[in-house]
């Protein structure tokens, strides 16, 4: 499980830190940086459920995924160059991410564990 916790955490952080890279400095849709860097803001309220292994938190933080993932496959599918590039990689930190924490959450279930002991 820790094994879970440390790829949706890094998958977690580093989707932060690519939304915006590629908003104010990579591939701005604007010349010195978008408004669309608010969109890491979200992205902020799992972050420590995530850290501290709250179960809860990686129940409902994979939805939230989803729209990343989505605007990752639009994007990948009508830019070019590296702005494409880093749709992929988007598309590839959402899945990362939301297959760990699902089954972070599901290995994690109380009924699991008594059944581990």
């Amino acid at each position: 499980m820790k094994f879970l916790q440390y790829v949706a955490s890094a998958s977690l952080i580093a989707l932060i830190f690519l939304s915006l890279a590629w908003e104010l400095w990579l591939a701005p849709i604007r010349p010195g940086g978008s408004s669309l860097a608010f969109k890491a803001l979200p992205l902020l309220l799992p972050l420590m459920g995530i850290l501290k292994g709250r179960r809860y938190t990686y129940q409902w933080a994979p939805m939230l995924m989803l729209a990343y993932f989505t605007e990752g496959v639009v994007r990948a599918w009508s830019e070019t160059g590296l702005s494409a590039q880093l749709a992929a990689a988007e598309i590839a930190l959402s899945v990362a991410f939301f297959f760990a924490a699902i089954y972070y959450a599901k290995f994690s279930a109380p009924s699991r564990q008594a059944r581990a002991c």
